[in-house]
């Protein structure tokens, strides 16, 4: 089941389906475009030298949505696009398959490209979608859903009563699936360090 938000040229969607290149590429096709890039990103089979298992995705969704229907439309305007389309996986994403997928159609394709890249990049650092990782033998470990940001392993509620203490002036949100977060302190980007929970 998916939900979604279809407006101006513009589609975003949450789903725990498989994903689907070709109907992804249908949302934005036109006689006005001259390129469609399409980008898929995929679960590998490891990470920092570990054998990864498989991810599971959660969300804040009506928030995730508003925030990646903010990036297409930013993107779609600054590129000149005739179409952009995003569309996230949540849930279990085995090995190989995708998690992400975005195509952008524009009247020529060096628009195209750089519009593509520029909403990945946009969606990793701001989307509220968060990731855990299941490495063969060990435990999971949620992390941002960011390039690089390593998730940190708290066991125990001391430890996050402790860093919530530290951190009195600032709300927080506990997920039943998912992560706590702080809120982002001077210097940091994107969601800020993701603490697991028990």
């Amino acid at each position: 089941m998916s939900r979604e938000i279809d407006e101006k040229n513009c589609y975003v969607a949450l789903t725990n389906d498989h994903l689907n290149a070709q109907s992804v590429m249908d949302k934005v096709r036109s006689p006005k475009a001259g390129a469609i890039v399409l980008f898929a990103g995929t679960t590998r089979d490891n990470f920092a030298g570990k054998p990864v298992k498989e991810l599971q995705y959660t969300s804040y969704e009506p928030r995730a949505l508003q925030t990646m229907l903010t990036i297409c439309k930013t993107v779609k305007e600054k590129h000149s696009l005739t179409g952009i389309a995003m569309i996230h996986r949540l849930g279990v994403v085995p090995i190989a398959e995708e998690s992400i997928l975005i195509a952008v159609s524009s009247p020529h394709r060096q628009e195209a490209w750089r519009a593509g890249e520029e909403a990945l990049e946009e969606c990793k650092e701001k989307v509220e979608v968060w990731k855990k990782e299941e490495f063969s033998g060990e435990e999971g470990v949620w992390r941002a859903n960011r390039d690089g940001a390593v998730g940190v392993r708290i066991d125990g509620g001391k430890e996050i009563e402790k860093e919530l203490e530290n951190d009195s002036e600032n709300e927080h949100t506990t997920q039943p699936h998912g992560p706590v977060l702080r809120p982002v302190r001077p210097g940091e980007r994107g969601h800020g360090p993701v603490i697991s929970h028990r």
